[in-house]
């Protein structure tokens, strides 16, 4: 998942973006509406946490802009406007949830994750494909029954991977799903991060490469087959640099 913050206070935007990758959650922030406008533009993002009372075009803009460009872009506000006249006129704006200042950052993860899974036509917290079952809230995978530890990063792209449901996830999709705007888009961090987490799950091989195309959750050979040799590590690279996280 990947959230745009729009929140004009450094130091309470940095707290929500640190917090939110702790949950394998990748977060860009603008200081203003401007700057939340132009990401909004170039990026697709699957939320938006939006205060109000932000520098340049207002949180209020900035929302009415998100529901004219027809993205579906989920909005949630997070202001310490609490009124109940601030918030009706919040959810007529378009909001889709609205969380007043100060809050706890887990509920705000457990919104995000809610708004998520309706955006997604109300899928379950707990998707099972090809015996692999995850965990959103928790952040757990198992695989036929086994857990499966892994990193923030690894869970964020294992996380795209089973949302397509077995369909092809580009590498560069992965990237703008699962990092932020600083990544850099030559980076071979998609190869190496999907290379970690197929050892991480084990054999049989579950993540397909895709030649030139991407990769998958592997749902149509039988255990025998993916049993059968290790899977192609160098279909999918972007260079050599590499990116932490």
């Amino acid at each position: 998942m990947r959230v745009l913050i729009v929140e004009d206070e450094p130091l309470l935007a940095g707290a929500i973006r640190d917090g939110l990758r702790l949950e394998a959650i990748a977060a860009d922030i603008a200081g203003d509406g401007d700057t939340a406008l132009e990401l909004l533009s170039v990026n697709s993002y699957d939320l938006a946490v939006l205060d109000r009372d932000i520098p340049g075009p207002s949180g209020d803009e900035v929302a009415r802009r998100i529901v004219a460009s027809g993205s579906g872009t989920p909005i949630l506000m997070l202001t310490a406007a609490d009124r109940l006249d601030d918030k009706a006129s919040g959810f007529e704006l378009g909001a889709d949830d609205y969380l007043t200042k100060p809050f706890a950052l887990r509920e705000l993860v457990l919104r995000l994750r809610a708004l998520d899974r309706r955006r997604a036509h109300n899928r379950p917290p707990v998707r099972e494909i090809a015996g692999l079952r995850l965990d959103a809230f928790r952040r757990e995978v198992h695989r036929d029954g086994r857990y499966v530890a892994l990193t923030r990063k690894q869970f964020a792209v294992l996380e795209v991977l089973v949302a397509a449901e077995g369909g092809v996830i580009s590498a560069e999709e992965l990237l703008e799903r699962a990092w932020d705007e600083h990544a850099d888009p030559f980076t071979n961090a998609v190869r190496i991060t999907v290379s970690a987490l197929r050892k991480r799950l084990g054999e049989p091989w579950l993540i397909a490469t895709v030649p030139g195309v991407g990769y998958r959750i592997d749902t149509g050979r039988t255990a025998a087959d993916r049993a059968g040799g290790r899977p192609d590590d160098g279909g999918e690279g972007h260079g050599d640099g590499d990116v932490r996280g």
